[in-house]
């Protein structure tokens, strides 16, 4: 009997991460993780690929580990997509009922979709590649639903649809380096969406909450509210400004800087206090731009569940209490709690991604959920890579 596996990529700025998964249905609601891959990144910058044969060299290094570790032969993955150039949009758009008897049907909610799309600028879509459109919320003549619209009756349906973008090129040459290695891609999936699903609970979702990856050289943002992504933003600044800003402001290497930032350095010749205000100034930095943004889609302070902190700028001991002090919010660092039953034990959430591509990789009609949802939003994923790629 073949086994039921499923592979998560995580290219990173910082280093790509692999995951190899398995699923017992009958026995698990999540999947266990049987096989890790990890290697330094080379050749990215801001997550773009700047030279993709320094890429696929890592890549191939990380892949080998996870088929070492999981004894599985990898032969195709979902890949997760990050980097600057990931950003999203909320535009309206509407259509008249068809149906004589004025039922809403998929038909009416496709085409208030297309609608939105089409009512989008076409400045602000030059060089970019729509990864998902995601419904926010509907109107029937006017009146906002509440709920499901599919079987209600009304004259004009309108919707709010949030899209999430990426440079295109990015895009292809992504999907491009993991083809070239011999792997065959599922299916990609903006970062931070995938992130959500292991470190966000529903309750979460459901009240309101920020979430924040801070990476290496970036720092992305997905915000939730009633159970829906309303904004997904990635900024260009990271855990990195911290690490050089301590080197410079201590005279020290970066090597030396980074574990000092993390705290594996005590004892160490420098000034406690100057050190302190090194990680507050730019820990700061990084909040108030997250508050702008809140500010920008009118959810700054408005949201329950508050800031959950992830990915590798999260080890700094202050975080939490600097977090909650800027944006007048509750703060957490997200704590993950991988299967136990796991034969690789992972207890760092920078691996939330990674493991996200697997658990989306499942569900019970045996498709991923991402490849559902490029369906369900007109994005006809593989016919797409198939046409631009050689």
């Amino acid at each position: 009997m073949s086994r039921n596996v499923t592979i998560g990529i995580d290219i990173g700025t910082y280093n790509i991460k692999v995951v190899v998964s398995e699923y017992e249905k009958e026995d698990k609601k999540m999947p266990s993780i049987i096989g890790t891959g990890f290697s330094e990144s080379r050749g990215l910058r801001y997550g773009y690929i700047m030279n993709s044969n320094d890429v696929a060299t890592s890549l191939k290094k990380a892949v080998e580990q996870a088929e070492k570790t999981s004894k599985v032969k990898i032969k195709k993955a979902f890949l997760s997509l990050g980097g600057i150039s990931l950003d999203s949009m909320v535009s309206t758009g509407s259509t008249i009922i068809t149906r004589g008897d004025y039922e809403i049907t998929d038909l009416d909610i496709d085409k208030a979709i297309d609608s939105s799309e089409d009512n989008i600028p076409q400045q602000e879509l030059t060089n970019k590649k729509i990864l998902h459109r995601v419904p926010i919320s509907y109107k029937i003549d006017g009146k906002v639903v509440l709920g499901r619209p599919l079987g209600m009756k009304g004259i004009k349906f309108e919707v709010n649809t949030l899209f999430v973008t990426c440079l295109e090129q990015h895009f292809q040459d992504l999907v491009q380096v993991v083809e070239e290695t011999g792997i065959e891609v599922e299916d990609v999936v903006a970062s931070p969406m995938v992130a959500s699903l292991v470190v966000l609970s529903r309750a979460q979702k459901i009240a309101g909450v920020v979430m924040a990856n801070i990476g290496s050289e970036t720092v992305s943002v997905i915000v939730y509210d009633n159970n829906i992504p309303v904004s997904l933003k990635v900024f260009p600044i990271g855990s990195m400004d911290i690490t050089k800003d301590i080197a410079l402001g201590l005279k020290i290497s970066l090597e030396e800087a980074e574990k000092i930032k993390l705290g594996t350095i005590t004892g160490a010749d420098f000034s406690k206090k100057k050190l302190d205000e090194i990680i507050v100034a730019r820990l700061t930095d990084i909040f108030e731009i997250i508050d702008s943004h809140l500010k920008k889609i009118h959810k700054n302070g408005l949201l329950p569940a508050g800031i959950v902190i992830t990915g590798g700028g999260s080890g700094i001991s202050t975080i939490e209490d600097l977090a909650k002090a800027t944006l007048k919010l509750p703060s957490k660092v997200a704590q993950i709690k991988f299967p136990l039953d796991s034969k690789i034990q992972i207890k760092d959430s920078s691996w939330s991604v990674a493991y996200g591509l697997c658990v989306l990789g499942f569900s019970d009609e045996g498709e991923s959920i991402g490849v559902r949802l490029a369906k369900n939003t007109g994005n006809s994923l593989m016919s797409w890579i198939k046409k631009v790629l050689p």
